[in-house]
């Protein structure tokens, strides 16, 4: 079973467009249930009426406050989002962190998310990619503070995110590939296994999440070792979606 997460970002403007939308990925979540589960990530203000129309879906939202405190203007609670239907949530994405988010807020955010019993998609990654391997240094210290004194039985409701920032959108410098993804898995795997164990490790769902499209999908399934995809611009349109949705069941089948 691979995960799919959609992450809508702030779209679509109005809570019509956000159910139309929803019906529409819950068709293709239906069809390809037997192999995919789908999660949709809208933006806050569209959670409560997404989620009475997600049926077979699982809600995601896209961020969290790291604090508890009422005094916390324009941000919105793990206890919030648990009453609004919400079962998984982003963390640490690279948007997020390039907005100014430290590694130690995302941990914050994390260990909130793990107190309401919400599952955190924590999102790691580079930007940019230095010969000399200096890269790795930076996914470690991301992994390492976010499951600082995380209990070794909580580490299967973390879903961890790869998305190499260099790869995404528009200032994007070229698409990873198969391979990088794959060494990214696996070098994931052994900070988990030098933290915990090989077993948890081994248990431990990796997404990659890198300008993901219905085009280049399937291989970073097959010959990148990713359990799933984060997939951002693409989860907006349903017909682009519907066929990754498709092939990522056809390989995995």
């Amino acid at each position: 079973m691979k995960l799919l997460v959609a992450n809508w970002k702030m779209a679509p403007e109005t809570a019509i467009q956000a159910v139309a939308l929803t019906k529409k990925i819950h068709a293709i979540a239906r069809a390809t249930k037997k192999n995919i589960t789908t999660v949709i990530c809208p933006p806050f203000i569209h959670l409560q009426v997404v989620s009475k129309n997600a049926r077979t879906l699982f809600v995601g939202a896209q961020g969290v406050a790291p604090v508890t405190t009422i005094a916390t203007t324009g941000m919105v609670s793990a206890s919030m989002l648990k009453g609004a239907g919400v079962t998984y949530c982003i963390v640490g994405h690279s948007e997020s962190r390039a907005r100014g988010e430290t590694n130690d807020l995302v941990k914050e955010q994390l260990d909130r998310l793990l107190e309401k019993k919400i599952i955190p998609i924590l999102c790691v990654g580079e930007h940019d990619r230095d010969p000399h391997g200096w890269y790795l240094s930076t996914i470690k210290d991301q992994i390492e503070t976010a499951l600082l004194n995380i209990p070794k039985a909580t580490l299967k409701r973390i879903v961890i995110a790869y998305e190499p920032v260099w790869a995404i959108g528009e200032h994007a410098t070229r698409e990873a590939t198969p391979v990088e993804c794959n060494e990214m898995v696996i070098f994931i795997k052994k900070i988990i296994a030098d933290l915990y164990d090989e077993k948890v490790a081994s248990g431990m769902t990796i997404l990659y999440g890198g300008s993901v499209t219905e085009i280049n999908a399937s291989v970073f399934v097959t010959d990148g070792g990713a359990d799933g995809l984060l997939v951002g611009r693409v989860s907006l349109d349903p017909k682009r979606f519907g066929t990754l949705a498709q092939r990522i069941a056809t390989v995995v089948s």
